[in-house]
C-alpha cells in the first residue's frame, strides 16, 4: 500500500494469544539494532519487517506529513538499487513487499519462501543508510502524496469527519495531526526535510528487525550482523512525549461535506496502557477492563451495539467502538456510527449514551464478560494467526516503547477482569468533560464539479 496506515488494534490484539505459547529469540547488535526472531513451521514461508520509531506523532507543524512522504521515497531507489529495482528483486524471488505509516512507527515488510530471506535483508539494509532521494523523484512523488490526500480524506466524508474529530479533541498531543499530513505543508515541504529527517530517524538504534516464518533464529542474527552490524549508531533525540492539556468541557464540531448519509463519532480522552505501566502505583487492570469494555460494546454480532442498535431498536445501520491499548501516548476511546434511514444524529447518539450509562449503572452479565474472554482466548484464534500478524504485533510493541514480553500475559490479564472492573473504567472514563463529538452534515453532490462539494470548512461549537 505505500501509504500511511492507522492501525486499528482491536482485530490485530487478538494475535497476543497466538503468540503467547510461543517463544520470541531476541537479539541486541551492538549498534542498538534490535532483531526478534518467532519460529512458525508450518509453511515454508517467512515475514521480514523492519520498523523505524517515527510516525506522524513525532512530526511537528510546519512538516506533518513528513514521515509518510519519506515512506513513499524509500521505494525510489539507492546507488546500488536504482528506483524499482528493489521491488523487482523480490518479485522476481516470489514475494511480496510493502510499508505503512502509523502515528508511532514506519515500517516495510516482504513476504518470501524462508531460502530468500538473505535477499530481504540485504536489500533492506542497503535502503537503511543509502537512500537516494532525488529532487526529481520527490517533486512527482509528492504529488502522489497530494493527491492521495485528496482521494482518502478530503473526498471521503468519514475519514475527514475523523480527521476533524482528532484535531478537535487534541489541542496540544502531536495525536491532532493526520498521518498524511496537513496540505498547507505537503505544498510547502521540501526534499531536504526529506533528507534531514531521514538521516535522523533512520538508524540501527532506532529500529526493530522483526523475522516470523519456517526459520531458525541463529541464522537470522548471523544474516542481521552480516548486513546490519556495519552501520554506526545515530544520536536519537526523541521528541517531548506531546502531553495532552486536561480537557475541561464537552466538545462539538459540525463537520458539512458532501455525503450520502449522517455520520457520529465521540471520542473520549483516555490513557493506554504505556501510561499505566509508567505511572506508580497505577491500577494496572484498567487497560485490559477498558479492552474487555471495546469486546461488549463492538465484539461481533452477539456484542450490545449490534443486537440492541442495529438489531433491537434499528437505530443504527453501522456503530462500533476501539480502544487503542498500545498507542504511543495517551489517545481516544472511540465510538462511531451512522444512523438507520429514517433516524436522526441525535438519536444515534442518545441511543450510544444510553447503551454506556447502562454500562455504568449496572455490571455486565457473566454470559457477556465469558464471551469477549473466549473471543481473546479461542483456539480458533490460535489456528487463524497469521505469520504476518505475528510478526506485526512484535514490532508495535517494541517501537511503542512497550515490551515484547506483553504478548505473555496478555491473555491471561484479560481473563483477570472482572465485571466490576468493567464498570468502574466505565464510570472513571466516560464522562463528558472529557468527550469530543463529531458529526458529519451531509451536503448535496455538486455534479458539474471535477470533486464534491466540500460544503465548507468545518465548524466547532
Amino acid at each position: 500500500m505505500r501509504n500511511y496506515l492507522n492501525i486499528g488494534l482491536t482485530g490485530i490484539l487478538l494475535c497476543f494469544a497466538g503468540l503467547s505459547q510461543a517463544q520470541v529469540h531476541e537479539f541486541l547488535l551492538d549498534n542498538g539494532l534490535k532483531v526478534l526472531v518467532k519460529e512458525d513451521h508450518r509453511a515454508p514461508i517467512v515475514v521480514s519487517q523492519i520498523w523505524y520509531k517515527v510516525g506522524s506523532s513525532y512530526e511537528h507543524d510546519g512538516i506533518t506529513g513528513i514521515s509518510h512522504a519519506l515512506e513513499h521515497m524509500i521505494f525510489k531507489g539507492t546507488e546500488k538499487y536504482p528506483k524499482g529495482e528493489f521491488s523487482r528483486i523480490i518479485s522476481a524471488n516470489g514475494g511480496q513487499e510493502n510499508a505503512f505509516t502509523g502515528t508511532d512507527y514506519t515500517a516495510y515488510f516482504q513476504t518470501l519462501e524462508k531460502s530468500r530471506l538473505e535477499i530481504s535483508l540485504r536489500l533492506e539494509a542497503d535502503r537503511m543508510r543509502y537512500l537516494s532521494l532525488p529532487e526529481d523523484e520527490y517533486l512527482k512523488e509528492i504529488k502522489v502524496v497530494q493527491e492521495e490526500r485528496r482521494m482518502r480524506t478530503e473526498d471521503n466524508p468519514g475519514a475527514f469527519t475523523r480527521e476533524v474529530a482528532m484535531a478537535t479533541a487534541f489541542q496540544t498531543s502531536p495525536y491532532r495531526q493526520p498521518i498524511v499530513g496537513w496540505m498547507a505543508d505537503l505544498e510547502t515541504m521540501k526534499v531536504d526535510d526529506l533528507k534531514r529527517w531521514y538521516q535522523k530517524w533512520y538508524a540501527p538504534n532506532n529500529a526493530t528487525l522483526v523475522i516470523a516464518g519456517d526459520v531458525e533464529p541463529a541464522y537470522v542474527h548471523r544474516l542481521a550482523k552480516k548486513y546490519f552490524a556495519g552501520f554506526a549508531a545515530e544520536d536519537i533525540d526523541s521528541p517531548p512525549a506531546g502531553k495532552e492539556v486536561e480537557q475541561l468541557g464537552l466538545k462539538r464540531v459540525l463537520v458539512k461535506r458532501s455525503a450520502e448519509v449522517a455520520q457520529l463519532m465521540m471520542a473520549y480522552k483516555i490513557p493506554v496502557l504505556k501510561s499505566f505501566l509508567k505511572a506508580d502505583g497505577a491500577e494496572t487492570w484498567e487497560p485490559y477492563a477498558l479492552e474487555v469494555l471495546a469486546g461488549v460494546l463492538d465484539g461481533g454480532g452477539s456484542a450490545r451495539f449490534a443486537s440492541r442498535l442495529v438489531r433491537g431498536k434499528e437505530v443504527a445501520s453501522s456503530v462500533g467502538a476501539g480502544y487503542p491499548l498500545t498507542s504511543r501516548l495517551n489517545s481516544v476511546f472511540s465510538v462511531s456510527g451512522t444512523p438507520a434511514r429514517g433516524k436522526s444524529v441525535e438519536e444515534l447518539e442518545q441511543a450510544i449514551r444510553e447503551e454506556l450509562v447502562d454500562l455504568q449503572e449496572k455490571p455486565i452479565s457473566d454470559k457477556e464478560l465469558e464471551r469477549v474472554k473466549a473471543q481473546v482466548v479461542s483456539s480458533d484464534v490460535y489456528e487463524k494467526d497469521s505469520v504476518f500478524y505475528q510478526a506485526m504485533i512484535l514490532g508495535i510493541l517494541e517501537t511503542v516503547g512497550l515490551s515484547w514480553h506483553l504478548v505473555d500475559e496478555y491473555v491471561e490479564r484479560v481473563q483477570a477482569v472482572t465485571a466490576a472492573q468493567v464498570q468502574e473504567v466505565a464510570n472513571k472514563y466516560f464522562v463528558d468533560d472529557h468527550l469530543t463529538i463529531a458529526v458529519l452534515e451531509p451536503q448535496p453532490f455538486d455534479r458539474s464539479a471535477g470533486r464534491p462539494n466540500s460544503g465548507g470548512n468545518p465548524h466547532a461549537r
